[in-house]
């Protein structure tokens, strides 16, 4: 009998396709509207998970306030101060920027220099597309080495491969010094303000010793140990600043928390957007209702002659039901269909992955189910009510 009523409700679309087609259209348009929302909110929510991540989700970057550079509590010893205090620190590096003019040949440019331990390159998960950074030993022993970033290097070297090439390093004024290029970093996406392409890098004590000779630290990376939840290690930490230099005293910067912020604004978005083209699919279960009420009308003298012959109302019901979910639900599926095109086409120009969510296909065709029932059973109770004399006798 269950079968017997889809095939009866197939024979009613392929009857009157036109209005069968207008009465879906609600139908295929609300529910390709909430899969390809929920489709391109995964995407767009993964596809900026993976930009913000690529600077690494595991590190905090700490830089004291200008006027509290000078507090002893932001000394040499404060990355040793962390990890004593919190075991999910695995590491804390010290560095320093100022700006400088480099120059080769008769090539002159002004860019941000970073003086940095050599460990700084694998924990910021920096490249590098020629040579390699700086060695321990060249940061130790103060040497004059310097890597590159890749915009600097495109604007200094227009002929290649810069790596044994000599630059020279100027800051206010001051007498130029010689860098030997050990290495130029791979292209990286710029993450905030952060361009790291447009920066150069020297050892920590280059910087403090004959560069700029200055003796505060600009910055600290923090390392969060393998194991360790980043977002309550931040949190525990600035906690810890808060009570030794006040919230005025420094300032802090984690991937993970931005991470975690992107994520949660695309979902309450998606949901957002899914709530709004939902309502399309209760305009277009009014439009189911319509065409079977009228399929009810029309069909009325068989409805007379089913129940003359012994069908009782509740397979009367069930035979109208059956059809109106059949409706909604091959409504649906021509709507999946079409919001799944819809999320390839935008994320194919977007440039991003496709983050495919089976769960959007579920809520989508269990709401046009729904829908089905919702707005079928009026019909169904209708043509289950019939009198037979009077269907029988309806012209």
């Amino acid at each position: 009998m269950f079968f017997e009523n889809i095939k009866l409700a197939f024979s009613a679309m392929h009857g009157s396709k036109m209005r069968t087609f207008l009465s879906l259209l609600g139908i295929v348009i609300g529910v390709g509207a909430v899969v390809a929302i929920l489709n391109l909110g995964s995407s767009a929510s993964r596809n900026i998970k993976e930009s913000l991540a690529s600077g690494g989700t595991d590190v905090i970057t700490i830089w004291p306030a200008q006027n509290e550079r000078n507090n002893e509590f932001f000394s040499s010893s404060f990355g040793q101060k962390l990890q004593e205090r919190f075991p999910g620190v695995e590491n804390v590096l010290s560095s320093m920027q100022g700006s400088a003019s480099v120059r080769y040949q008769d090539t002159v440019a002004t860019y941000n220099v970073l003086g940095i331990d050599s460990s700084y390159f694998p924990t910021e998960k920096l490249g590098f597309s020629f040579g390699n950074a700086f060695s321990m030993e060249s940061a130790l022993m103060g040497r004059q080495v310097i890597v590159l970033g890749e915009k600097v290097a495109e604007k200094l070297f227009t002929e290649g491969n810069p790596i044994g090439k000599v630059v020279f390093l100027s800051a206010d004024q001051g007498r130029p010094l010689a860098f030997k290029v050990v290495g130029v970093l791979a292209h990286k996406d710029q993450n905030f303000s952060i361009d790291v392409n447009s920066m150069v890098y020297i050892p920590f004590l280059t910087f403090r010793q004959k560069f700029l000779k200055l003796p505060q630290v600009s910055m600290y990376t923090v390392k969060i140990a393998p194991g360790f939840d980043t977002m309550k290690e931040s949190e525990q930490i600035t906690q810890f600043l808060d009570s030794v230099v006040g919230t005025d005293g420094y300032g802090s910067f984690s991937p993970a928390m931005l991470v975690s912020m992107a994520s949660s604004i695309t979902k309450t978005l998606s949901l957002f957007l899914a709530a709004i083209a939902a309502i399309s699919l209760l305009v277009g279960g009014i439009g189911i209702m319509n065409i079977m009420l009228v399929s009810v009308i029309e069909r009325t003298r068989e409805i007379g002659i089913r129940k003359a012959i012994g069908a009782t109302p509740s397979i009367i019901r069930g035979q109208f039901l059956v059809e109106a979910v059949t409706l909604t639900l091959f409504g649906g599926i021509l709507g999946t269909v079409f919001g799944i095109l819809i999320s390839y086409a935008v994320t194919t120009v977007a440039g991003w992955q496709l983050s495919f969510s089976f769960s959007s296909v579920a809520i989508a065709l269990g709401f046009s189910m729904f829908v089905g029932v919702f707005f079928g059973w009026y019909p169904a109770m209708k043509a289950s009510r019939l009198n037979p004399i009077d269907a029988l006798n309806f012209e």
